[in-house]
């Protein structure tokens, strides 16, 4: 009986504003069959450091954060403080 622990990236979703969420399945394998599995999701913004991030995510964000996605998306962050502000002052 042998025991192994595999991690892969088994889903990668980008959306509309540029986010890339990814979601990373670790397996506990029993001689080859899975006994047990468990998942972590990560969400990246447009223009989030990268370190420590696997290498196939990097170039999915590399070539999906475009400077007009990174504008676009720092527009729609500046509009959203900019709003909540005005509902605190009000």
């Amino acid at each position: 009986m042998s025991l192994t622990k595999q991690t892969v990236i088994d889903q990668v979703t980008v959306v509309e504003n540029g986010t890339v969420h990814y979601r990373e399945a670790t397996r506990i394998m029993e001689d080859g069959k899975q006994i047990s599995q468990t998942f972590h999701r990560t969400s990246l913004v447009p223009a989030q450091d990268l370190t420590g991030v696997p290498a196939n995510i990097v170039a999915i964000c590399n070539l999906t954060w475009t400077a007009e996605i990174i504008a676009a998306y720092q527009a729609q962050l500046t509009a959203q403080s900019g709003a909540e502000a005005a509902r605190q002052t009000a």
